[in-house]
């Protein structure tokens, strides 16, 4: 097996404002591979997003914040290297699809400009001119007439298309892991099929890990090698996708699976989860998932389960995870 291309251990990120600290990360740890498609799933508002800017030190500025652990990459722990050194990683060694494609392209700028910033930055142009290398980049990724598009704006182009430029700005400087925060939620489902196959095939070609992000568990079955389940800002398990799918051993990953409907056989009520995520700012005590949990047990309020072992790979934080696999 080899050895991880990016190992995050302990993360935890806090923000505080407004009176009140929120611990959006607290305490997630996980190794994404060369070459691995690595899924990461839960709710709206359980910290996949933030554990995705955390790896690039991307948060903007709309709150004070604090980050702990070690994020390690490529040998190098970004937590403690500095900002000058940091640009060189982010955007040419790790790249982002960002989540929303009609919000996250600059509307005041030309499409081929966005994407020859990375190029000129990084001087990843290999003897061609900026626009050469743009149209190249577009070509790649599907867009039809690329010479044409380069200079029209983003309000020109649909979801599927402005999805498929932001795919093309993340892969400028062909980087060693791609970070894919929820690419597809935006779209209707055959744009979805069709970015999907995109970053497979784009997968093969180039050899870079993926960290998908999504709370879609059919898009894991689909795409991912191993997944991680988020809830409330820690890992809830974590396996293999084909693991998970077979043997789920956290009640949250059950009551995600349970959520789903089956487009074959007989198909029973669907049972949604009750009840709301927590607080993050004042999270339950024990494990974060009992007040929701219809397993819960006196001792899930008092304890905070860790991750461990439920057979070699395959990792659950619930006291009762043997008896619910």
């Amino acid at each position: 097996m080899s050895a991880p291309l990016l190992s995050v251990r302990d993360l935890k990120v806090t923000f505080a404002g407004r009176g009140r600290t929120v611990t959006a990360v607290d305490g997630v740890s996980f190794d994404i591979r060369p070459g691995e498609i690595f899924g990461l799933v839960g709710e709206s508002g359980c910290g996949k997003s933030v554990t995705c800017r955390s790896l690039i030190r991307l948060f903007g500025g709309a709150a004070p914040s604090r980050m702990e652990g070690s994020i390690t990459f490529e040998g190098r722990d970004l937590v403690t290297l500095r900002n000058s050194d940091f640009v060189d990683i982010r955007g040419s060694r790790i790249a982002m699809i960002f989540q929303d494609p009609m919000t996250a392209l600059n509307p005041t700028m030309r499409i081929g400009r966005q994407i020859q910033e990375g190029l000129i930055r990084h001087g990843r142009l290999a003897g061609r001119t900026p626009r050469q290398a743009a149209v190249d980049l577009l070509k790649s990724v599907g867009v039809t007439a690329p010479e044409r598009r380069l200079d029209a704006y983003p309000h020109a182009f649909s979801g599927g298309m402005r999805q498929r430029v932001l795919i093309a700005i993340a892969l400028a400087c062909r980087p060693k892991l791609l970070i894919a925060d929820e690419p597809t939620t935006a779209l209707d489902v055959t744009v979805q099929d069709q970015i999907l196959k995109l970053i497979l095939k784009l997968r093969a070609e180039t050899g870079m890990a993926v960290l998908f992000v999504t709370h879609d568990l059919g898009v894991v079955a689909q795409t991912c090698d191993r997944v991680a389940v988020m809830y409330a800002g820690r890992i809830a398990e974590t396996a293999d996708t084909a693991q998970l799918f077979a043997k789920p051993s956290h009640p949250y990953t059950r009551a995600l699976l349970g959520a789903l409907p089956a487009l074959h056989g007989k198909q029973d009520r669907l049972e949604p989860i009750g009840g709301a995520p927590p607080d993050l700012s004042a999270p339950p005590p024990g494990c974060r998932f009992h007040p929701r949990c219809r397993f819960a047990v006196g001792q899930c309020a008092r304890e905070e389960p860790p991750l461990l072992d439920v057979e070699p790979g395959h990792l659950s934080a619930c006291l009762r995870m043997k008896e619910i696999a």
